[in-house]
């Protein structure tokens, strides 16, 4: 299983940009798909983009576009750059392996708000 902590969320005008960073440690970093998430207040956790250990992604429609999210195996982090932030993009976002469940370990997250 992957430990992670993420930083780099803040405070940002509406199409200002945020990159988000997640420092992983445990299991075989380089092998697992790893992922990004986010849940804003009353919703659910949602899958925001995924990288491959490949080094494929994939996004979720509503950020396609404006995220990237990548990987660094030699540093074992994630990264996601968010540019043209819109206000529904206000949310907590976490880290984790890809198909991670409510039961699985998971970070404080980092708290990214949009707004003017």
């Amino acid at each position: 299983q992957v430990h992670v902590v993420e930083s780099g969320g803040g405070l940002v005008h509406p199409g200002g940009s945020l990159r988000l960073s997640c420092a992983a440690s445990g299991s075989i970093f380089s092998m697992n798909a790893m992922a990004w998430y986010r849940q804003a207040p009353g919703n659910e956790r949602d899958l925001v983009a995924h990288v491959t250990s490949g080094g494929n992604t994939n996004y979720a429609d509503s950020v396609k576009g404006r995220f990237t999210i990548s990987r660094d195996n030699a540093k074992n982090t994630v990264y996601l750059q968010m540019n043209s932030l819109k206000p529904e993009d206000t949310a907590v976002y976490y880290c984790n392996e890809l198909g991670a469940s409510t039961t699985d370990y998971w970070g404080q997250g980092t708290q990214v708000t949009v707004s003017s």
